[in-house]
């Protein structure tokens, strides 16, 4: 790959500078490499047809040039060939990072004799610019050498760069460099991004002033904050915490955006204040519901109607998320982390303004950035949704009862909310667009389903609103929902009280500057793309938690990804979040408890014919005396059977699920295997014992109906 930066003339005949990426003749004449083979990359630059072209005549010269002496033309040209370097570098990141060739060795080389072809003192910003990203790159590359030495010259890349940066601080000659060990170039490359980035913080004034790359500010000469997090979620706040704990200057930006009613709520991101936390609360009030009438079988007496207080309950769940609120405050004080209730952006290179609800504006830079935004509830995009629908971020804090409620939605938000309604005695209907529970094993979604509409839950499916209107104001008021059928043209209307919209959330990345400095997302999901130590294609900025692309969205995987990500940069730790197998649960009125693959996935992954799925009903003791829901409860795994029988996904509906998953998958972790399960005694009666005794396969097709506990 090479650049050109050619001329273009218009009717005036000026020439105005265009920089044009050109394939090398090397790949165009040539098939790509055969994996191992190591591939040349083509750094050459070509500099024509520019206005101040010193190959052009006189004419095209600028007259200021004619002052200039023979070298400072001459630096002047070299550095605009090493700027077009750098663009050629960074165009070619991943071809430089692959451990089969010596691209980044070849740049570094380019760039050494660029600079010796000066008389003068040699343009020590460009060099630091290029040696930071080198830094970058070289820390990636190094990472693969550690498995693979067998096509990189590691003398000939440390000598290059012992040569180009002049690094004579280091201890030894480049000839020592033949006693060193395997991961001489990952040693290597922390010593050397330390000193090259104390030497860019030096140099940025100059620098700006010769690339006029990133605005007219300059960057910071120092830092006002080691790291600064954009969103004080659980993700965030882990972070920061774990950060200051090795004497780092952290600050926490966190803003909640209102939403179209007006709802807000405090430090602790979606998960203490309008997710886990309340869900989860509100969901065992109806548990007690269901725990009371069950009692009159046990011997209590209780009145004939039992009434559920919404007042009583949302005051109790407000003051208990009130306490978290304060508790977090009072955490990061101690951690002598700064927080402020602001709106973060991104205006620059290191530097952020914050913007608290008052519009006061202020700005800060930082040596590193972690985005932990989160994400918000989807609305419809239909005529009056805004208006009159509420989502789970106004749900938990309403300030009357819902009354008659329409859940739009199919995702375990929707069916959680309407499983909780349903069981605090409410008139509760979902509709829904397709299958429930996308993304979940599908056999799980449809006896959670099946349940639900056993209980009372009615669905409408195949349909979704198209319009929503207002009959009556009031609290709850009354509204009417006109939906269509997704198969046809067929349209439904029906009046409710309240419509809680669950269709999906959307990740807050858009309006926070990422374009500003360079921070790509998935544009379709406003997902960020990360490696797998959460870093972002900016090498200073982070993310972690929801707004991750292709990561499981959970409050304790953006927890653990946040102190993980602090231990590395700041505690010299290597550990990094394993995405793989996280149990989750969803609170359902029939609980279901996950870990692992899904049996559509295993079949995907592995062959339907390599999987074998052993499964079972199971009936809790604490449901025998009430008589309910026999059959119900139900137990899978999933063995792969070309690897020992290994469990690769493992499925529970029932009583407590989360609990019985939480042991389940530390075994998953460890390779747990069939055998294994069928060699653990149970412990008995719970419904975890079934796990010990599955022996019925679903290919078998024999029956797993219980008669009894």
């Amino acid at each position: 790959m090479s650049v050109e930066k050619a001329s273009r003339k218009g009717d005036d005949e000026k020439g105005e500078e265009q920089l044009v990426v050109i394939p090398s003749s090397e790949y165009a004449a040539k098939p790509a490499a055969a994996e191992g083979a190591p591939m040349k990359m083509d750094v050459a630059v070509r500099v024509t047809g520019c206005s101040d072209d010193l190959s052009s005549g006189d004419a095209d010269i600028d007259p200021k040039l004619l002052e200039l002496t023979a070298d400072e033309e001459k630096c002047r040209s070299i550095r605009r060939q090493y700027r077009q370097l750098m663009y050629c570098v960074r165009q070619n990141r991943e071809d430089i990072v692959n451990s089969a060739n010596n691209s980044l060795t070849e740049a570094l080389e380019e760039a050494n004799v660029l600079f010796d072809g000066v008389s003068r003192t040699r343009e020590a910003a460009l060099d630091a610019q290029f040696l930071v990203m080198a830094s970058d790159l070289g820390k990636e590359k190094a990472k693969q050498l550690n498995s693979d030495l067998n096509f990189f010259n590691q003398l000939a890349f440390c000598d290059f760069l012992f040569l180009f940066g002049g690094l004579n601080w280091m201890e030894g000659e480049p000839d020592d460099l033949s006693d060193c060990d395997d991961n001489i170039a990952l040693s290597f490359w922390k010593a050397m991004e330390k000193e090259a980035t104390s030497w860019m913080a030096y140099q940025e004034g100059r620098l700006q002033k010769l690339l006029k790359m990133n605005g007219p500010e300059d960057l910071p000469e120092s830092y006002d904050y080691d790291l600064i997090i954009i969103g004080g979620g659980s993700g965030g706040l882990a972070a920061a915490k774990e950060a200051a704990q090795y004497g780092k200057k952290v600050m926490v930006l966190d803003f909640v955006t209102p939403t179209p009613l007006g709802t807000r709520w405090g430090l602790g991101g979606t998960c203490v204040n309008v997710g886990c936390i309340p869900k989860k609360l509100m969901h065992q009030a109806a548990l007690l519901g269901q725990a009371l009438q069950d009692s009159r079988n046990y011997g209590w007496k209780v009145e004939e109607t039992v009434k559920h207080d919404w007042d009583r309950m949302i005051e109790a769940v407000q003051n208990h998320i009130g306490s978290l609120n304060w508790g977090y405050r009072v955490a990061l004080r101690e951690k002598k982390v700064v927080y402020e209730n602001a709106y973060g952006q991104f205006i620059g290179p290191h530097r952020i303004k914050a913007t608290n609800n008052k519009g006061k504006e202020k700005i800060y830079s930082a040596e590193r950035f972690l985005i932990a935004t989160g994400e918000r509830p989807r609305y419809l995009g239909i005529p009056g949704d805004k208006e009159y629908c509420i989502s789970s971020d106004d749900l938990f804090s309403l300030p009357y009862c819902p009354g008659k409620t329409l859940v739009v939605g199919a995702s375990y938000v929707a069916l959680e909310c309407a499983g909780f309604l349903a069981g605090i005695g409410l008139d509760v209907t979902v509709m829904v667009r397709s299958i429930l529970l996308r993304g979940f094993d599908q056999d799980m979604a449809s006896k959670i389903g099946e349940h639900m509409e056993e209980h009372g839950i009615k669905f409408i499916r195949q349909f979704v609103p198209i319009k929503i209107e207002q009959i009556e104001a009031g609290t709850p008021g009354r509204l009417r929902v006109v939906a269509q059928s997704t198969n046809s043209e067929e349209i439904i209307e029906g009046e409710y009280n309240t419509v809680l919209l669950a269709i999906g959330r959307d990740a807050c990345t858009r309006k926070i500057g990422l374009e500003t400095v360079g921070v790509k997302i998935n544009e379709k999901t406003g997902k960020i793309p990360v490696t797998d130590e959460e870093q972002t294609n900016v090498p200073y900025i982070y993310a972690i938690g929801d707004i991750l692309e292709d990561k499981v969205e959970l409050t304790p995987v953006a927890i653990q990804a946040g102190r993980l990500l602090a231990q590395r940069l700041y505690a010299g730790s290597t550990v990094k979040c394993d995405y793989e197998n996280v149990p989750t649960t969803v609170f359902t009125p029939l609980e279901y408890g996950a870990c692992g693959l899904s049996e559509e996935k295993a079949v995907e992954k592995f062959g339907e014919e390599n999987i074998e799925v052993y499964h079972s009903y199971f009936w809790p003791l604490e449901w025998t005396i009430p008589s309910r829901d026999n059959n119900k409860c139900y137990a899978k795994i999933i063995c792969n059977t070309k690897d020992n029988e290994r469990v690769v996904g493992f499925h529970v509906l029932g009583p407590n699920a989360g609990e019985v998953t939480q042991g389940f998958a530390a075994a998953l972790k460890c390779g747990l295997t069939k055998k294994q399960l069928d060699s653990t005694i149970g412990i008995h009666p719970v419904c975890a014992e079934v796990f010990t005794t599955l022996s019925v396969t679903k290919r078998s097709g024999a029956s797993i109906l219980q008669a009894g506990c």
